[in-house]
């Protein structure tokens, strides 16, 4: 699983959800030729990205190269079960990746437009948000 070696702060702020704006940037295919999009704003866990990049490799095989245009560098913080009220914040329990509308999460290269469909919007359905799968003009 995708996680961050080193992070400047241990516990991040929540932040409100402000469901605003698309991506401005990670927004085009600059690697291969196929990509995976998000459609809505969400967050993606590292075991997600897993659970995708999984499906992916399955279908590569030894043909062709999968690049992921995110990483999960976002703590969540979690407190035990049955802890009660008080007592501050829990401790780091995952990582997420934030995404907004038209950020390129996948790429692939070096295999058919038909089994690259099939991956991507297979791998889509691993994941929280709703995707859609692209590739590039030439």
């Amino acid at each position: 699983m995708l996680l961050p070696k080193k992070v400047k702060h241990r516990k991040w702020h929540k932040l409100r959800r402000r469901d605003k704006g698309v991506a401005t940037r990670i927004n085009k295919i600059s690697f291969g030729n196929f990509g995976l999009v998000s459609l809505e704003h969400g967050w993606v866990t590292s075991r997600q990205i897993e659970a995708a990049r999984r499906v992916l490799t399955r279908f590569v095989r030894r043909g062709g190269k999968i690049w992921i245009r995110i990483f999960p560098d976002r703590p969540v913080t979690k407190k035990g079960n049955e802890v009660p009220m008080g007592g501050g914040k829990g401790s780091p329990d995952h990582y997420v990746a934030t995404v907004k509308p038209g950020t390129v999460m996948f790429e692939m290269d070096g295999i058919t437009l038909e089994s690259a469909t099939q991956a991507l919007v297979e791998s889509g359905h691993k994941l929280p948000v709703k995707t859609k799968f692209i590739k590039k003009l030439v």
